[in-house]
């Protein structure tokens, strides 16, 4: 970590391992705000950006304990405007090439297999949503309103075609919402956060943490984001997103695919809950079945071999994905240490997480750089985690 913020590439990131449930290792290096000259600390606020999408499919998962839906239902029982969905045929060059298609289910949506898809990936329903600005950002109003729009596009593909990693989580959010009857960040509340004690855990920085929201930086000369025409800038940490005029601490968009900020404890209580089948202590999320469930391989085989052309915050050859996150099948497939059922995510601000339920294991990296595709810190921790178990 200190080599990193040495040679400047992360301004500061902290790790927390715990295995067996008890905490073995914490450190942090380095800055949260450079200018300011602040320490990354434990306490230290970050943005999670697709560390957001487990939270989110665990709430989806809660509603299906319930029996409120099931994943084989289409989306279009929940948000009537992707009831007629047309995709775009094979090869097509323009967005107004396409043909009839099936309505993507929730499963589709959570496995990111529906069809939908991000801006900053190559293609031409990405670039129709980049033009559109279509990116569910923490300053682009209601999430409803954000579902509509990216409902009037076409998909990339029919559904089950493909993988694809996409925004299907945050149309999965508005899900939550339809079905609960209650805003995501409300439900996040009441039924996550705060029975796991994850205070400082929401969709803007809450209120009291003063200057412990880090700064966000990129080695970008563009937009930090701009993975299609990337060009490294001059400065490999300029400054893209400071804490006093962030658009997180006002957040008006409750994104369910990246929206939340929050802290490196309060992560690793959301990941004990994984490792331990749905329970953190005296509160229970979920049963140990349906996470067990969640965290099996859902696709026919690892990512992979369903054609993907997508950026993806994992490696995937060896790497299945399940519900919310990726899925170790082969180590040696996916070329970085680590178990057979491994369960991970990270976030494009290169923050990143996995639960090991051989090895009984939870770790959480945190740091602000985006993106996360900048440098390989991921494996490398990975590395050197597995070095250090020698019992």
């Amino acid at each position: 970590m200190q080599s990193y913020v040495d040679s400047r590439k992360f301004a500061g990131a902290s790790v927390l391992i715990a295995q067996g449930g008890q905490e073995v290792f914490f450190h942090a290096a380095g800055q949260r705000n450079i200018a300011a000259d602040l320490p990354f600390e434990r306490d230290t606020v970050a943005r999670i950006y697709s560390m957001t999408k487990p939270v989110t499919s665990v709430a989806l998962m809660m509603l299906a304990e319930h029996g409120l839906l099931h994943l084989d239902a289409p989306l279009g029982e929940f948000i009537p405007a992707f009831r007629d969905m047309r995709a775009l045929i094979p090869g097509a060059t323009r967005i107004d090439q396409t043909e009839p298609c099936a309505t993507p289910t929730l499963h589709q949506l959570l496995t990111h297999t529906a069809g939908l898809s991000y801006p900053f990936n190559p293609g031409v329903l990405p670039q129709a949503m980049e033009e559109e600005d279509i990116l569910f950002r923490p300053d682009q109003g209601s999430l409803a309103a954000m579902t509509e729009r990216l409902a009037a596009l076409p998909l990339a593909f029919k559904p089950g075609s493909r993988w694809e990693y996409s925004v299907a989580i945050d149309v999965l959010g508005r899900v939550v919402e339809v079905v609960s009857g209650q805003s995501l960040a409300e439900f996040f509340e009441a039924e996550i956060l705060t029975p796991l004690g994850m205070d400082q855990t929401r969709f803007s920085v809450p209120e009291g943490t003063g200057d412990r929201f880090a700064s966000l930086y990129t080695p970008l000369a563009g937009g930090a984001m701009a993975l299609n025409a990337a060009r490294k800038g001059d400065d490999p940490l300029r400054l893209v997103d400071v804490a006093g005029r962030s658009p997180f601490e006002a957040a008006t968009m409750q994104s369910g695919g990246g929206g939340l900020v929050g802290t490196i404890d309060d992560y690793m209580a959301f990941c004990e809950m994984l490792r331990r089948g749905g329970t953190n202590g005296e509160t229970r999320i979920l049963s140990p079945r349906t996470l067990g469930f969640m965290m099996r391989n859902h696709l026919p085989g690892d990512i992979a071999s369903m054609g993907v052309a997508s950026f993806a915050e994992q490696p995937m050859e060896g790497m299945g994905f399940g519900l919310g996150g990726a899925v170790v099948l082969d180590p040696a497939r996916a070329r970085v240490p680590g178990s057979i059922g491994d369960f991970s995510w990270g976030g494009m601000a290169s923050t990143f997480f996995w639960v090991d339920p051989v090895l009984d294991l939870s770790v959480v990296f945190f740091t602000q750089l985006s993106p996360s595709s900048s440098y390989p810190a991921r494996p490398q921790l990975k590395a050197l985690v597995h070095g250090a178990l020698v019992g």
